[in-house]
């Protein structure tokens, strides 16, 4: 009896066969999303060290042109610091206060105007053929209200920030960081890579120089975009007479940094106020501006001026700001994509060896070298080409 008794698999049997091969990698997965959630969870707890922390990255990264032209004019370090510092707190000093000063006085207004936009949109759905649940009408049009109406409302970009005090403190925070991102931020970098070598400090240096490009470019590039937003769509709310147009163009400007949901946003409110103040069919040449503005920066002004800075398909923004949003507030919303976008740009050279940037001297022979081979080309074409008296 004892010999018929089939032998036991042995362990090592049981792991190396195809269901343990999938149970080790199934472990291995489980392992690594374990630890991504608790990296996510330990910095969503220190938020108020880890916003300050990226703000002042995508703000140097933003700035580093300027410095680097500073110092190409002979400045010193310090001195172009400084006025790289106070030069880009006293613009975003300056578009804070202008926000401030224009809305502060007609934010009321405009929460009225648009309860009024939605009442009316409330009389012109109820109206129609179909029937539509109206408690799913009350409830969008109270969220919406409650939303526009709360005083936590012009606080929402500081989801998360349960105090002033730490507001402030944030705010500290961000610009010694700032200061010290700005001076020495190459050097920051270098130091910690010295633990590499080899090609592994080559993919450290190239994820740097990747990750400033596209944080730069994308918020260069974003408030160019914002700014013709913006004024596109005020002046065409300020051609047309609808109120409060001002206030709307900053909301627009403000909407542009949070991408596809934010321009929506503002289109929207914007058409509501229109539609109170100016009727339908204002409403609808409003509608009509705001989808032209928006083609007109997906179609020609996102790819020319973000060029490479966001390579990134509209599900995984979408999906991004969701992340963002729930993890962070709007500030979470607005940083998500340009964290995505520098993380699918990492990945795209961690193993491509790129070559070192061109120097002054390399670029000018390079343009020198091409204006020749025209040159000659032309002259090839000229030697080639019968005389006038032949042609046919």
């Amino acid at each position: 009896m004892a010999a018929d008794t089939p032998p036991q698999p042995s362990l090592r049997s049981l792991l190396t066969d195809r269901l343990g091969h999938l149970s080790i990698r199934s472990l291995q997965i489980t392992v690594v999303l374990v630890l991504a959630v608790g990296i996510v969870f330990a910095l969503v707890q220190l938020k108020l060290v880890v916003i300050p922390v990226l703000i002042a990255l995508i703000l140097a990264s933003a700035v580093h042109p300027v410095m680097a032209w500073l110092r190409r004019r002979g400045l010193s370090s310090m001195v172009a610091t400084w006025i790289t510092l106070l030069t880009a707190l006293v613009m975003v000093g300056g578009v804070i206060t202008l926000i401030v000063f224009a809305v502060r006085g007609q934010w009321s207004a405009l929460g009225d105007s648009a309860a009024q936009g939605i009442d009316d949109l409330h009389g012109f759905v109820s109206g129609l053929p179909f029937e539509i649940d109206q408690a799913q009408i009350d409830g969008a049009r109270d969220a919406v209200l409650g939303f526009l109406t709360s005083s936590q409302f012009g606080s929402g970009a500081l989801a998360g920030v349960s105090a002033a005090g730490e507001v402030i403190t944030g705010a500290v925070l961000m610009i010694v960081i700032l200061f010290f991102f700005i001076k020495d931020g190459p050097a920051i970098w270098a130091f910690l890579l010295k633990p590499f070598s080899g090609h592994r400090h080559a993919r450290g240096e190239r994820i740097g120089r990747t990750a400033v490009g596209v944080f730069g470019g994308y918020v260069r590039g974003t408030a160019v975009i914002a700014f013709v937003d913006a004024a596109a769509i005020g002046i065409g709310l300020a051609v047309l007479g609808v109120p409060l147009a001002l206030p709307l163009a900053i909301i627009v400007f403000i909407g542009a940094f949070i991408p596809i949901v934010g321009a929506t946003l503002a289109g929207v409110l914007a058409a509501l106020v229109a539609l109170v103040a100016n009727g339908p069919v204002v409403a609808l040449i409003v509608v009509g501006i705001v989808i032209a503005v928006n083609q007109l920066e997906g179609n020609f002004l996102q790819p020319v001026v973000m060029a490479q800075s966001l390579k990134l398909h509209p599900l995984v923004i979408l999906v991004a700001l969701t992340a963002g949003t729930i993890l962070g507030g709007i500030i979470g919303a607005v940083l998500s994509v340009p964290i995505a976008a520098v993380a699918w740009s990492i990945v795209k050279v961690w193993d491509k060896e790129a070559p070192p940037p061109e120097t002054r001297e390399q670029r000018t022979a390079r343009k020198r070298r091409e204006k020749q081979q025209k040159s000659a080309q032309k002259a090839r074409q000229a030697r080639t080409q019968p005389p006038a008296a032949i042609r046919p």
